[in-house]
């Protein structure tokens, strides 16, 4: 491994915390940063302090050109199919390269991209993640990949101890090669968890406030019955981070995007996931009211503004 070269494309919120750390804890020889905007991939390569090993690439080209193991992470599935197409519009040898897509996209997005990159005599492994931006700066990401074996195992000196504390390899232990669709599938429906349980949180609080109890008890309990990520939501609540704050954690579009891959998932199994409805109708309010600003969090905001109360708690 300390001969592999590594290409990290994308640098969104969850992106800048992997590279980081496969830069501080990686076993690559050198790593190479891109994005569309590239003085992104610059300020973020000068804060990693590494001019030695780390270098920024200005087109897709540049940045896969020596790169043995090149890692994806954009924020929908039209990203991705940008990239994908880029790099395949090149006429580089692709032939020992093995594409690791950390993306969260609908599973038929996962399976054209492996056979794009399979037509070219690349490797291909859907490596989706959970965890908030905080968990990808501290290296504590759930990953769950699905592909190829030989793939996989190329990719997975940089999950546990590096980007990750758990790997979840949804081959289960069979040692066979598996459809890449099956991570993403488990991303989406895994994040309707999380999206619905926010969403259970935010109608809590305004039941709180409007029943005269306040928010105040009913945080404290969730502090030491659920601590953890959803008591860190229910503060981002309280505190009015869910309109404040500049640049969402969790964008509302990406999470309604997610939203109708795993409805459309379920609608062809043949169910209805009507929480999902729900809070997707929550997220549709706080897309009016925040534009592109808006997180996930925000659906405190649309509930308490159906039950009457002002969209900002702070106001």
């Amino acid at each position: 491994m300390p001969g592999v070269h590594v290409a990290w494309i994308g640098l969104g919120n969850i992106g800048r915390g992997m590279s980081a750390n496969i830069a501080e804890k990686g076993p690559q020889a050198s790593l190479t940063l891109y994005n569309r905007t590239t003085a992104r991939a610059t300020a973020h390569a000068q804060s990693l302090n590494q001019p030695e090993k780390i270098k920024v690439a200005t087109t897709l080209p540049e940045a896969i050109a020596n790169a043995d193991i090149v890692f994806t992470c954009v924020g929908d599935d039209a990203a991705l199919d940008a990239i994908t197409s880029g790099i395949l519009a090149d006429n580089t040898d692709l032939s020992q390269k093995t594409f690791v897509d950390c993306s969260t996209v609908h599973p038929d997005t996962s399976r054209r991209t492996e056979s794009a990159y399979a037509a070219r005599g690349a490797g291909f492994v859907a490596s989706p993640v959970f965890g908030a931006p905080n968990m990808a700066d501290i290296g504590q990401l759930i990953i769950v990949p699905a592909g190829k074996q030989a793939s996989i195992a190329k990719a997975r000196p940089f999950y546990e101890g590096v980007t990750a504390s758990r790997t979840i390899d949804l081959s289960s232990g069979s040692g066979e090669d598996i459809d890449v669709g099956r991570a993403t599938t488990m991303k989406v429906i895994g994040n309707t968890f999380i999206l619905n349980t926010v969403g259970v949180l935010a109608e809590a609080l305004t039941a709180a406030e409007t029943s005269g109890l306040g928010v105040g008890p009913l945080k404290e309990w969730l502090d030491v019955f659920a601590p953890g990520p959803f008591a860190k939501y229910a503060g981002r609540m309280v505190t009015g981070d869910y309109y404040l704050r500049d640049e969402p954690l969790f964008a509302v579009d990406l999470a309604r995007k997610d939203l109708r891959h795993a409805s459309g998932i379920a609608k062809e199994a043949g169910q209805r996931m009507r929480n999902v409805e729900v809070t997707d109708h929550f997220l549709s309010i706080v897309k009016e009211e925040m534009g592109e600003k808006g997180d996930i969090a925000g659906v405190y905001g649309a509930i308490r503004k159906e039950a009457g109360l002002e969209y900002g708690n702070q106001k």
